[in-house]
């Protein structure tokens, strides 16, 4: 659906993509990563011919695009960040307005309308004004306004944010249901349990490059980090460092508030080895437990940094 090749973008001195590339599959979802400033919005804006790069390609649908591909364009959907919508108008005329870029046929673009409002369940909202909705129901607008044309390929960036739980579960689970009905999907967001429950395939930026791409199991294969255990003690028991640095297969120690998190190059034996030492030393625990890697893991050891807004 999407294959971008090695482009370079440049503002003056400051490289903001440096042969970045990555592809789309068709119908997948596929998760753009990224802290602050790595060039995610940069590298969607390229995609969509928004922004003229430097050097590289981009396919999309097998065409390489360029800003005047209004063919390819019609094909795409975006749901910004900010919501994009007008505050005076209805719901119902933002979509129609957002439609009509599209479908000029007056039947058809009521259709899509319709599609769009039962897709983010807003019929009983859909005279309502925008600027009289809540931030859950303006982000559903949003949505409908980004895919009334039914697009084959749509851009989320960042559609969760600052939602409430409920909004934000109907969201994904909205995005889910686009997928399943042969939407391909590029998603962006700062919060990674949701790329690991959404995205098929995850792609990390960092300065610009694509710095890891897979599946969230293939990304937490390439990490050094294979199991995590967490030690808390009732009170600060800082002292225990060394002896914990000294453990087999011990990659990292950390402590905080009364508690270690050991993390390991392996995952076998290691809750025994700290239990065997606990016992030697005659110590009193309050909680231990070890997981898995999770996706936000394999960001902080790929990029050193905590992916936050």
């Amino acid at each position: 659906m999407i294959n971008v090749e090695s482009i370079v973008k440049r503002y003056k001195e400051v490289v903001a993509l440096d042969h970045f590339s990555m592809e789309v599959r068709e119908n997948e979802i596929l998760g753009l990563l990224g802290p602050n400033g790595s060039g995610k919005t940069t590298a969607i804006n390229c995609m969509l011919g928004l922004l003229k790069f430097d050097k590289g390609k981009v396919e999309i649908m097998g065409e390489e695009m360029r800003p005047d591909r209004y063919k390819i364009k019609a094909q795409i959907g975006l749901v910004p960040q900010e919501v994009a919508l007008f505050d005076n108008l209805t719901v119902y005329e933002n979509i129609d307005y957002f439609a009509g870029l599209y479908i000029e046929n007056s039947k058809y673009r009521r259709d899509a309308i319709e599609y769009a409002i039962d897709f983010v369940e807003l019929r009983d909202y859909k005279k309502f004004k925008i600027k009289k909705l809540s931030g859950g129901l303006r982000r559903r607008a949003n949505i409908a306004c980004g895919i009334a044309h039914k697009p084959k390929l749509v851009f989320f960036d960042e559609p969760t944010v600052a939602v409430d739980a409920q909004s934000r579960k109907f969201i994904l689970d909205g995005i889910k249901k686009l997928s399943k009905n042969g939407t391909t999907v590029v998603y962006t967001t700062h919060y990674l349990e949701e790329a690991e429950e959404l995205c098929d395939r995850i792609v990390i930026m960092d300065r610009g490059k694509s710095i890891a791409k897979g599946t969230v199991d293939e990304l937490k294969r390439e990490i050094y980090t294979k199991e995590i255990i967490t030690l808390s003690f009732d009170e600060n028991r800082e002292e225990y460092i060394e002896d914990f640095r000294r453990l087999p297969n011990i990659i990292d120690v950390e402590f905080e508030k009364n508690h270690y998190i050991l993390k390991f190059e392996n995952n076998i034996g290691n809750l025994e080895s700290i239990l065997e030492y606990i016992n030697k030393k005659n110590l009193v625990y309050t909680e231990i437990y070890s997981e898995l890697p999770s996706l936000n893991d394999v960001f902080l050891e790929l990029t050193g940094k905590e992916l936050r807004d």
